[in-house]
């Protein structure tokens, strides 16, 4: 059931998203900005060529601490999280019993903890879990009182850089503590969006006063949910929610890179976690998979939405869209979707329907549009 706006929870930025103009709409529980006057397609091409500021304050923020915690987190997720080097940052899957993504998130060594950041709609479930599975082995503490702002695009780092010099020994996936207009931070160098660029972790009661300074930049402009949107397909990253859920395993959804081999069969703290049957015998092969995520781009300029039937040429249906729009950098219609395994190979051409009419995809590599990550 739909939340009434009465019901909807705000994040500390609303009366400035108000005051910029922005066109509020329900998301994950929260009134959130979903454009500004700039426009959807304005504002995913600001922030590809200049620098965009969201807010993602509805995002799920805890820290996880005691000697215990990353031997406890990894009996949750097929990732190593022992091995991370302080400061890193690492992409995360929460699994269930079969193997189905019940989230995806970021979580950075801290020394002291490990600083997790995971999707807004699911953060009270994902904490209500970890609790029930590993509270007793570790420290759970969620942090409702910090906001969370992203600054993405090739300019980021001048903005940023001009507060706190010290940002710029960042590298992608790398977390530190900084001092942005005398606001301490913790800030990483990533983001949804493909770019180059940082999300920021303060205190609710300082958010208006940094991103009001942060947007004084005239490189800056306010990005709405839906450019978000179109920037994260651009750079093939998946919507929780559509490109995975709970009945789709990390194999199916091709996400085996996120699975380092020491997790795997043969590795050195191999399986132990939930689902770890399923998903280690799906990556070993003894239990092959029958569909796998990939990326189709369209042969004409005809959106393919979400939940768009996909057919083999010879009508035959083989799985389905699962998120899809005409990609304003790219200019073509591009979409992820899921097909039957025989047909995921890269240059395969399958048909999408819609409104009846067969609209050619080809299969191929993501993401769409190169990604501009600061290694180094």
């Amino acid at each position: 059931m739909a939340l009434s706006a009465a019901e909807l929870l705000t994040t500390p930025l609303n009366d400035l998203h108000i005051e910029l103009g922005a066109r509020m709409v329900p998301f994950a529980g929260y009134s959130m900005p979903v454009q500004y006057p700039m426009g959807v397609m304005g504002e995913h091409l600001h922030t590809r060529t200049k620098a965009g500021l969201f807010d993602v304050s509805h995002m799920g923020q805890l820290l996880l601490s005691g000697p215990d915690a990353a031997t406890a987190l990894e009996t949750l997720m097929p990732v190593d999280v022992v091995d991370l080097p302080v400061g890193k940052q690492r992409y995360g899957l929460l699994l269930n019993e079969t193997g189905g993504i019940l989230d995806d998130l970021m979580f950075v060594n801290r020394g002291d903890d490990l600083f997790v950041v995971a999707n807004g709609a699911c953060k009270h479930s994902d904490i209500a879990h970890i609790n029930a599975h590993i509270g007793q082995r570790c420290t759970v503490k969620p942090l409702p009182n910090q906001a969370l702002l992203a600054l993405q695009g090739p300019m980021a780092i001048d903005v940023l850089k001009a507060l706190d010099p010290s940002v710029a020994n960042l590298v992608f996936m790398t977390g530190a503590r900084a001092t942005l207009g005398g606001i301490e931070v913790y800030l990483t160098r990533s983001g949804y969006t493909g770019e180059d660029g940082f999300e920021i972790s303060l205190p609710a009661r300082h958010a208006t006063a940094l991103a009001r300074l942060i947007l004084s930049n005239p490189c800056v402009a306010p990005i709405g949910l839906g450019a978000r949107n179109s920037l994260r397909l651009e750079a093939g990253l998946c919507l929780y929610g559509n490109d995975i859920t709970t009945t789709t395993t990390p194999v199916e959804a091709n996400l085996n890179w996120a699975m380092q081999k020491v997790r795997r069969t043969g590795g050195a703290r191999a399986g132990g976690f939930l689902g770890s049957d399923v998903v280690l015998a799906q990556l070993d092969g003894t239990s092959p998979i029958t569909r796998k995520r990939v990326g189709l781009v369209a042969t004409e300029r005809v959106p393919v939405r979400d939940h768009t039937v996909l057919q083999a040429p010879n009508g035959t249906t083989i799985g389905m869209v699962t998120s899809g729009l005409l990609a304003p950098t790219v200019n073509k219609a591009i979409a992820i979707g899921y097909v039957g395994i025989e047909h995921a190979a890269i240059g395969t051409t399958v048909h999408a329907v819609v409104r009846g009419k067969l609209v050619a995809m080809t299969v191929c590599a993501m993401p769409f549009t190169p990604s501009n990550y600061f290694r180094g």
